[in-house]
């Protein structure tokens, strides 16, 4: 069995080569509404990222979806917070255990400390 010199070795694929026109075509398609660059790329036998390469070389980049608000700057600024400020929850729970002993949960405890000890308890 011969082979031409044109083929490719065996186990390796021929590298394509894709004319500008060939490349704004598929670019044009992914860039359609509900449009899924997956989608696009695989019915053109093309890897995903190399259709984002060519849609970075043509000037088309990463768009934010409409429905997010833009980004803003953010200053942090020192806590100005008093002793005064707004009263938060002030109850507190008893809970008296079996042999005498209690535990005391004031309103502000973290509800996830809260459960890891009620878990440990169980035990």
């Amino acid at each position: 069995m011969s082979r031409n010199d044109d083929d490719p070795p065996v186990g390796r694929r021929k590298r394509r080569s894709w004319t500008l026109d060939e490349k704004r075509r598929i670019v044009d398609a992914s860039l359609k509404d509900g449009a899924s660059i997956a989608e696009v790329a695989r019915r053109h036998d093309l890897n995903t990222n190399q259709l984002f390469t060519w849609r970075r070389q043509f000037g088309v980049g990463a768009t934010a979806p409409k429905d997010l608000a833009p980004i803003l700057p953010v200053a942090i600024t020192p806590d100005t917070t008093t002793e005064c400020s707004a009263p938060g929850p002030t109850g507190q729970m008893e809970i008296m255990l079996a042999e005498g002993d209690r535990i005391i949960v004031w309103a502000d405890v973290e509800t996830a400390a809260l459960s890891r000890v009620v878990k440990a308890l169980r035990r």
